[in-house]
């Protein structure tokens, strides 16, 4: 007679810990990092935990975070965007510029949306039907984007905004709105990929695009609507980004290409496409932003930081390699 294996109650409960183990082991790993890093810190200066500092933390990289979850999807699909800073530039300047000339803030406000959407539709276009590939279309768009910016404005200030621009300063609840948006979205774009049959397309795309296209996909109008998503998700960033101070230059932030991009990865999503969530991107977003406190605390000079989300980008990849191989 054979032996029949009888799954007990607790063999059944380790298995579905290891499979959310295996599903969201690194998101676990950076809100991990992120609960130690803030106690640590603390013990060193009690300061850190103070309720204007933690708000700087979860609201000054708001806009990353959300920028972050559109460029996740990206990143699935098997693509990648480095004009996503430039594109945030531009669309800010677009948003204040509108406002200050006198049109209702929530047109300035959704103009961002529109146009971020419809540049990135245009990349996605150019990635799936010229077959031109992302890195050297979104390095184009970068210097078009950023070239046009400081050609049209010469860099200047845009001052006398009105006061109902500045979204980002707003509360409900009590909880300041970038908060809101980036709790909200996250979650909201979480369930969309993991639910609906075009969010798990994103998956199938940047696993195999060939096996994809077997399976009925239209790989190519799915590329398109993810660029032109996270065209969007850059539009709020936009918005958020602009609506946090009094003032908005119209230039291109420094290295937010490489901070949207490093969130990412960071949380989990694999540079070769296929994995990851847009939940670790988020809190990757809000772990640049309790280190790059942190190093002011401890009196540690800030450009640290950059060699710190190095380090990270590496480990990270590493482990994405061998991980990979496993399963091979």
């Amino acid at each position: 007679m054979e032996a029949t294996a009888i799954a007990t109650p607790g063999s059944q409960r380790r298995g579905r810990t290891a499979r959310f183990v295996a599903a969201y082991g690194q998101e676990l790993l950076v809100l991990t990092a992120i609960l130690v890093l803030m106690a640590l810190v603390a013990v060193k200066n009690p300061r850190f935990l103070s309720e204007y500092n933690l708000r700087s933390i979860f609201v000054g990289n708001a806009y990353v975070a959300v920028a972050a979850i559109g460029m996740s999807m990206v990143i699935i699909s098997g693509n990648i965007d480095v004009s996503v800073g430039s594109l945030i530039g531009v669309l800010a300047t677009i948003a204040g510029t509108l406002a200050v000339d006198g049109y209702p803030v929530w047109l300035a406000w959704l103009a961002a949306v529109v146009v971020g959407s419809a540049v990135e539709a245009v990349l996605g276009a150019l990635v799936a039907y010229a077959r031109i590939p992302a890195i050297v279309g979104s390095l184009a768009f970068l210097s078009i984007l950023k070239g046009g910016l400081i050609s049209a404005t010469g860099g200047r200030w845009i001052m006398g905004l009105p006061p109902d621009f500045f979204l980002a300063q707003r509360r409900l609840l009590g909880v300041p709105s970038p908060v809101w948006f980036a709790g909200l979205l996250t979650v909201l774009a979480a369930l969309w990929m993991r639910y609906a049959a075009t969010g798990r397309a994103i998956y199938a795309i940047g696993g195999n695009a060939d096996a994809a296209r077997a399976a009925g996909i239209q790989t190519r109008p799915t590329l398109v609507l993810i660029f032109a998503i996270h065209g969007a998700f850059a539009g709020v960033a936009a918005v958020l980004f602009a609506t946090q101070l009094q003032v908005i230059q119209s230039t291109v932030p420094p290295n937010l290409e490489l901070n949207v991009i490093t969130a990412s990865v960071i949380g989990g999503v694999s540079i070769l496409g296929g994995t990851g969530t847009v939940v670790g991107s988020t809190l990757a977003a809000l772990l640049f932003a309790a280190i790059s406190s942190a190093l002011i605390f401890l009196d540690v000079s800030p450009y640290w930081l950059r060699a710190v989300l190095g380090v990270l980008i590496l480990a990270t990849v590493l482990a994405d390699m061998v991980r990979r191989r496993r399963n091979d």
